[in-house]
């Protein structure tokens, strides 16, 4: 999911650059999307490994 996450920065940045603003922003509010999700994951294993939880991947 991070490597998504910094594709969309990576398309974002160049499409902003070339002037195309309509795929800079949809790409940029698809990573802030991401961006979120995933610190809500974060947030989840940090909270169950405060209660002893294990999680297995």
């Amino acid at each position: 999911m991070f490597q998504l996450l910094l594709i969309l920065i990576v398309i974002a940045l160049v499409a902003g650059a070339m002037g195309f603003t309509g795929i800079a922003a949809g790409a940029a509010g698809l990573a802030k999307i991401i961006f979120v999700l995933m610190l809500i994951g974060i947030g989840i294993m940090v909270l169950l490994a405060l209660m002893g939880l294990v999680i297995l991947f």
